[in-house]
């Protein structure tokens, strides 16, 4: 990977796990999801102009697929993990969400498609499963068992985690084909796979629509944020694959994992902050290594 794209995807991960926080501390759902696709779909509305006037006319209907593909996958990607971060902590969700993403990823290359895996590769999904024991609790879940509370909190993180990355991983290869092999400008695979986000969640934000107003009054400003940052994020991992193998970009993508752990643990107040950190580390290390490997 070139130091371009590396500090591309550096940076993204920083806005990522930004962006991340902020849908923490808003306790949205999907209409907080509609509510950040509408921003979205405002905030960048002149640069979606500029990138698509000449460009999106032409279109045919595999781009549109794509396209409309993507967007369904965003929408299950965020709600799922609006959802985990209502019901447990940003610091167990969001490092198994990141780590289990590219773990997916090969082991369907490895069951489906009949890749093997280098004894690098074989170290990194060690690494994943380390982290992902350590932000579990490590040895302290044993403590867990006097406390079924804590316990029940932990393993719904984890399940939301979990199914957050398969969609992480669904959309990451989608987006990457649309921009490596179709060639789609990586602006406007993610601003118009916004407007079928907005579309889709535009029922439920409807349906109650004073209920709607509220929500909008308590959490309009996460929803800027969030809107506003979080396609910049995106879009340079989008443009780091143009010029970047997608198995490399991908694994680098975790170092928002660290950012997330240090930067939640402590705007969040959510315990265990060390361990999680270590944790954050090796499915860092984990996934760099599955990718390389």
């Amino acid at each position: 990977m070139s130091p371009s794209a590396f500090a591309l995807v550096i940076l993204a991960g920083l806005i990522h796990a930004c962006w991340n926080i902020a849908a923490k501390k808003a306790k949205g759902d999907a209409r907080f999801a509609f509510f950040t696709s509408v921003c979205m779909m405002v905030v960048w509305a002149p640069v979606g102009w500029w990138a698509g006037r000449d460009v999106v006319p032409g279109w045919g209907v595999a781009a549109w697929a794509v396209v409309a593909a993507s967007g369904l996958l965003h929408v299950l990607y965020f709600v799922v993990l609006l959802r985990g971060y209502r019901r447990a902590d940003l610091t167990v969700v969001y490092p198994v969400a990141r780590g289990s993403g590219p773990l997916i990823s090969s082991a369907v290359a490895i069951v489906l498609l009949g890749e093997h895996l280098s004894a690098l590769g074989a170290a990194g999904i060690l690494g994943v499963a380390v982290g992902v024991f350590l932000i579990a609790g490590g040895v302290g879940m044993l403590r867990l068992a006097h406390d079924p509370q804590r316990r029940a909190r932990l393993h719904t993180g984890l399940r939301y985690g979990l199914a957050t990355g398969a969609f992480i991983a669904a959309y990451t290869v989608l987006d990457g084909y649309a921009v490596k092999v179709m060639l789609l400008s990586p602006i406007l695979v993610d601003y118009m796979g916004n407007f079928v986000r907005v579309v889709l969640l535009a029922p439920v934000a409807l349906h109650d629509r004073p209920a709607t107003a509220a929500l909008w009054r308590s959490q309009w400003k996460y929803a800027l944020l969030v809107g506003t940052i979080s396609p910049v994020s995106y879009v340079l991992v989008l443009y780091a694959m143009q010029t970047a193998p997608l198995s490399h970009v991908a694994p680098a993508r975790e170092v928002s994992m660290l950012f997330a752990a240090l930067i939640g643990g402590r705007l969040l107040g959510e315990g265990d902050r060390v361990q999680r950190l270590l944790g954050a580390l090796c499915i860092a290390a984990g996934v760099t290594a599955l990718g390389w490997g």
